[in-house]
């Protein structure tokens, strides 16, 4: 074997799969995981691009999640090679760790990035939380939302009244749903005060809304969504398909 330094194998290991193993003289072992490493990468984008805004929306970040696991273990089974290729190398217990460490600023970069993105059009809810953003902001850009649901939400703003205030007082929820399609509404509320009770014992009272008119209703669907060149796995993405007065 070859008498490679353990730390500069686990440093090559951590920049790519299978350059550690290049390091030790495993030719054909490092090949085999850099291969593997471009194989995973292109899976990951392609789970991604597929599934990350629909009902799926696990399945990439677990992807994303097992890529990184499994660049730990080969860059650890490289150093560990190397130290076994050099027992008399004096051990340096928290130079490893600390490499490995380095790993974890992918892992962050990974989990909080994807979920910018993921789970847009995952369910109902997530699909109306991005629609109450853009409706308050008077952003509901063309291309982005239906020409049916632009124009029935700018009339049921502009019934509201002008001002950044005109939401204030709105309510925005889901009344029905089925397995493929949901209906909200849109209500301009006022709150009352009533009684209530604390551990069934102490009184109090709390602020109940009450739904005054409806403002807008928004019909929404769930579309199959495939992956990038065919194949459904039975996720589906949530569409609102109209918006009426």
């Amino acid at each position: 074997m070859n008498g490679a330094e353990p730390g500069r194998v686990l440093r090559w290991a951590l920049v790519g799969w299978g350059l550690g193993h290049l390091a030790l003289g495993r030719t054909m072992a490092g090949i085999i995981l850099l291969t593997a490493e471009i194989a995973a990468l292109l899976l990951v984008a392609w789970l991604t691009i597929g599934l990350a805004d629909t009902s799926a929306y696990l399945i990439p970040f677990l992807a994303g999640a097992a890529f990184l696991a499994a660049w730990a273990w080969q860059a650890v089974a490289a150093y560990r090679s190397a130290r076994a290729g050099m027992a008399d190398v004096a051990a340096a217990p928290r130079a490893p760790a600390l490499a490995v460490g380095w790993l974890s600023v992918p892992l962050l970069i990974w989990g909080a990035g994807y979920w910018l993105v993921a789970a847009e059009s995952a369910s109902p809810a997530a699909v109306l939380d991005r629609f109450v953003t853009a409706w308050t902001d008077d952003d509901l850009a063309a291309g982005t939302w239906p020409a049916a649901v632009i124009e029935g939400a700018e009339a049921a703003g502009a019934e509201l009244g002008v001002g950044p205030d005109r939401f204030r007082d709105v309510r925005v929820r889901v009344a029905e749903r089925s397995a493929d399609r949901a209906t909200a509404v849109a209500e301009a509320i006022h709150y009352e005060r009533r009684d209530s009770r604390f551990l069934w014992v102490f009184a109090g009272s709390e602020l109940v809304p009450v739904a005054d008119r409806q403002v807008l209703t928004l019909d929404l669907v769930a579309h199959p969504a495939e992956l990038p060149g065919g194949g459904d796995i039975g996720a589906v993405r949530w569409e609102i398909v109209d918006a009426r007065r």
